[in-house]
């Protein structure tokens, strides 16, 4: 299916139980405001390393290009968006030609390894949890209602671990049937986004087919592993200007807000 405009298709008419059976949305950025406060999160943590690490190297490395300040429009969007969080620590430093010890995922937070520094944000988006940050977006959660009326199976697939506690939080955590995380991925020993096995594990939890599920994503690592699983139909959110982007990896249709879905 070519990739469809607002303009050029009737959304609230696009997803029908004629032919879909499920629908699979992605948590952070789709259902609730936690993107945000995942991005500030990674950036506080990297910042705070790189300028450790700058400091710990001396005057002369201080201005080393690896070591500038961590971006949080196109390094978030490029290597972390929708990752596990450990691979995301992985593919950001790697983009700076650091490497680290991969350490064990029980350890405490800290710099010496990726899994410490993973922690190390880890512990942010708890304390923003705790805090009462998470909010839903009204148009995603009125469309997945709808949905449910309708006679859909709902599904959250997420890379967060974080994911159970922010649908408590939102209170949004008994309108889906299903929920396939970074604890299920960790539990399963299964590859996060962008591979294929959390929205195939989603639709085998929900018993339907991915050719009769939809996908609503916010992230290219989460639109890759959609069109890797053959699922039926990807909805892209685009609230921060990347629907080209989107739409390169497989979204067919691209939505400012879920909210444009429902009647």
């Amino acid at each position: 299916m070519a990739a469809m405009t607002r303009q050029r298709v009737d959304l609230p008419d696009l997803v029908t139980r004629e032919k879909y059976d499920a629908v699979l949305f992605d948590l952070d950025g789709v259902l609730t405001s936690t993107a945000a406060i995942h991005a500030e999160a990674w950036k506080q943590m990297f910042d705070c390393y790189l300028a450790d690490r700058a400091a710990a190297e001396g005057p002369a490395r201080r201005r080393d290009e690896r070591l500038r300040p961590f971006d949080i429009v196109s390094d978030y969007r490029k290597y972390i968006d929708g990752k596990p969080r450990y691979d995301g620590v992985r593919s950001f430093l790697e983009s700076r030609g650091i490497r680290l010890p991969e350490g064990t995922p029980g350890e405490p937070p800290g710099d010496a390894t990726v899994c410490a520094l993973g922690n190390r944000k880890d512990a942010m988006v708890k304390e923003a949890i705790a805090a009462g940050r998470v909010e839903t977006f009204e148009g995603s959660v009125r469309w997945v209602r709808q949905l449910r009326d309708a006679g859909f199976k709902t599904a959250v697939v997420s890379s967060s671990r974080n994911c159970g506690a922010v649908l408590r939080a939102a209170k949004i955590d008994h309108l889906f049937d299903a929920r396939v995380d970074g604890q299920t991925l960790l539990d399963l020993g299964l590859p996060g986004k962008p591979a294929p096995e959390s929205f195939l594990k989603a639709a085998e939890f929900l018993d339907v087919s991915p050719r009769r599920s939809v996908v609503v994503e916010d992230a290219i690592s989460g639109v890759q592993s959609a069109k890797a699983g053959g699922v039926g139909l990807i909805i892209g959110v685009d609230r921060e200007g990347h629907a080209d982007a989107l739409r390169h990896h497989g979204a067919e249709v691209i939505v400012a807000d879920v909210g444009e879905l429902a009647k």
